[in-house]
Order: structure tokens, then sequence, then C-alpha cells
């Protein structure tokens, strides 16, 4: 199946720092694709390229046969959502939902009705006469969108724009998100740097860590079967265990279970296990586990109330430090036995060891360098970012005109 948009070795310096570092990502259309990565990690970059922001040090960008990369932003079939909204505060609602319409020369005839359609998917009909200072935060939300939507782009490009949001309004608008992108069939290219968001929302998951892929799956598989240490402690939690591999036993401190995996010969390996993969073992229970069980002592340290799970931290004798979630119960205290199954033993390798390939896409413990998931996006801005006294709803806004505007003696792009 041909990529509605493929990116192929994209490469991007900011004076001596590398942001972009080869990245190839194919993309089919009706996609719901989310760039997901910690702040600094490239995705604005990357996006801001896609939409012409930004022009790559090398690599390419195809839609179909076309080559996107030379192109002028205007000129390129995507439309952007920017995470400040960027709705001109003296236009109404309506006016700002047809400003790229007129912009691109549309006939006014048939601005009205093109309008009245994209306010009717965002449920905003009722507020069209309304100036965006009027508005609540998630109802500006959903103009930004008509006001992409309304050009029928091939590609709508999404930066952030649930994260200015109160934790409800974010998880309502969520919903509303993926039930219109299901709807309308358009691809969405989504960058955020919370994890919650990009599981909730995506297809797939294009995982950016210092300006490399590190892993591309759907939201499920990346949970499951993370490629590197960093994929599984950045996406949830997780317990990384460090184990010597030797006559096909894995010894991870005083845990030690047969491995039999082709990912390691002999040597040191490393595992991802999930916390709510541990188990506790009643104490009525006597005897012996199954030959696909591992079963370990160690001592509660802590147990947190957490609604439909409780949350522990165990001490192993070794004093190796695991992470368990299971449901709310009884309190426990004291030497405890646990147990997971082998197949929940993940093999990941090290942080950043190799990076995730271009892929086309389908029909259809503790680490002190673990990540943060709740900063917000930083990317380095390019030389020509606004200066400090340049809000950013009027840097946005200053984009949208560029990207919808032909320059002087140009026409619109047919």
């Amino acid at each position: 199946m041909t990529p509605l948009l493929s990116i192929r070795s994209l490469t991007k310096r900011f004076g001596e720092r590398e942001v972009l570092r080869g990245v190839s990502l194919d993309i089919a259309s009706g996609e719901f694709l989310t760039i997901l990565g910690e702040s600094g990690s490239g995705k604005t970059t990357l996006l801001r390229m896609i939409a012409g922001f930004e022009q790559p040090d090398s690599g390419e960008i195809w839609m179909g046969d076309e080559r996107l990369d030379g192109l002028p932003a205007y000129r390129r079939p995507v439309n952007t959502v920017f995470q400040s909204y960027a709705l001109f505060p003296h236009l109404s609602v309506r006016e700002n939902v047809a400003y790229g319409l007129r912009a691109q020369g549309a006939p006014r005839a048939g601005i009205f009705g093109r309008v009245a359609q994209a306010l009717a998917m965002v449920k905003m009909s009722e507020f069209e006469r309304q100036s965006p200072a009027r508005l609540s935060g998630g109802q500006q939300q959903r103009v930004a969108l008509a006001r992409a939507l309304v050009n029928r782009p091939k590609l709508l490009l999404l930066d952030e724009p649930l994260s200015a949001l109160d934790a409800n309004l974010r998880r309502q608008m969520q919903t509303e998100l993926k039930s219109l992108q299901r709807e309308v069939g358009i691809t969405f290219l989504f960058v955020t740097h919370d994890q919650d968001e990009a599981m909730a929302l995506s297809d797939r998951v294009a995982l950016l860590r210092a300006g490399g892929l590190e892993q591309v799956a759907t939201p499920r598989e990346i949970y499951n079967h993370p490629e590197t240490a960093y994929v599984a402690q950045f996406i949830g939690h997780t317990n990384i265990l460090r184990a010597e591999v030797s006559g096909g036993v894995a010894c991870a401190g005083t845990i030690a279970w047969r491995w039999g995996g082709s990912a390691y010969s002999n040597g040191t390996a490393l595992f991802s296990l999930r916390p709510e993969a541990i188990r506790v073992v009643p104490p009525a229970e006597t005897g012996l586990p199954s030959e696909d069980t591992v079963r370990f002592r160690a001592r509660v340290a802590t147990q947190t109330f957490g609604g439909a799970s409780d949350f522990m931290e165990i001490v192993c004798p070794d004093g190796q430090r695991l992470r368990v979630r299971v449901p709310s119960g009884s309190s426990l205290e004291g030497e405890q036995r646990f147990e997971f199954d082998l197949l929940d033993a993940i093999p990941v390798r090290p942080a950043g060891s190799a990076a995730a390939a271009a892929t086309t896409p389908s029909a259809g413990a503790p680490s002190t360098d673990t990540p943060s998931t709740d900063a917000p996006s930083a990317d380095t801005p390019s030389a020509d970012a606004p200066s400090a006294d340049v809000t950013p709803a009027d840097a946005a806004a200053a984009e949208v005109a560029a990207a919808d505007t032909p320059p002087a003696g140009e026409g619109p792009a047919q």
C-alpha cells in the first residue's frame, strides 16, 4: 500500500545541536499517527518541516508522487492546528473559519456552505457570530479545528492542541477528536508529550528520542512489546531487570527463570516487567508454580491506594526494588510471595541502541534516566523564531497567514 506521506532520512541542525537524525516514517491515508516524545526530542521541528515552516538540512518529504520539501507552505495540501489555536481576535468565529478559503480565492458563493459544514462538524454552529475572546478553551480549540478542516486538507497537523485544557476537558476533547477524525477520514498527525493521550488517540505511535525514532507501532504493541529500555520506561511504568543469562537461565539478583529466546546468548540482558504483571501469591496456595511461572519472595516496603488498584514497592533479598500494581484489597506487610509469567518478561535493548526503521503502516526497575512525560514541549526554535515581545498566538497567526496566502504576484494553489 502506497503511503499518503513518506518522510525519508530527514536531518536538521540548529547550530551545533542535531535536532533530527535521519528520521524516516510512512503514514497511511486516513491514519491517526502520534509523534510522541519528551521536551527537545524534535517532534515539533518534524511537524514544522512537514508544514513548510522549517527546511530540512537533508532528506525528503513526499506526498504520493509529489515532493513537498521544496514547496512553500501555502502550496502544501496540509493544515496545522497550533498549540495556541492562533485565532484572530478581531474576527468572529465564522470569519476565522472562512479566512483560509478567502485567502485562497475560493468562490464567495461556496464559502458560506463550507464554513457552516465545518462548524457543524465541531458542534460550534450556534457560536458563529461570537468573538474568540468570549469562548472557553475547549470552544476555541473546536474553532481552530474547523478552520483547518474547512480547507479539506489531505493531512491535518496538530501541535499539542489539547495541552492548554484542564484535565476533564482534555479527556472529553480526546474522545471528540478521535470521533471527528473517523468521521471526516482525514489523516491526522498529532504531536504530544503526553503518553496517555497518545495511547488513547492513535492508530500508531512514533516515539522520538533525541531526534531519532526509537519505535513505531500500535499503542498495544508499543506497550506490550517495547523494543528498547527507553520505550518501556517512557510508555507507562515498568521494572527493568538486568539479568545474567547462562545455560538458558536468566538471573536478575535473587529472581531466576528459564530463558531460551534468541535475543540473547550468554551474557548480560535487559528485560521489561510491567508492575501489573507481578501477582501476589495467596498464603493458602501451597503447591508448586507451573513451569511457565516465576515465583520469588520480597518484602513490601510501601503500599499506596490508587482506586481500583494498589501500588506497592517491594524489596527483594538482594536489595532489588520492584514496582507492583495489584487489585485494591487489604494492606500487605512483611515478606510475601510474588510471581509472574515467563512471557511477561520482555527482552529489550539498551536505551538508544538502535533507531526504528521506516515502517509502512499496515491496514488496519525504575531508572534514574526515566524521561519526564508531563513536561511541556519545548523543541529548539529556529533561527527566525519570533522575539520575546511577540506572543505565541501572534506568531502562530502569522504562520497561518503565511501558509494560506501566496506571495505577491502568485495566484492561489490549484
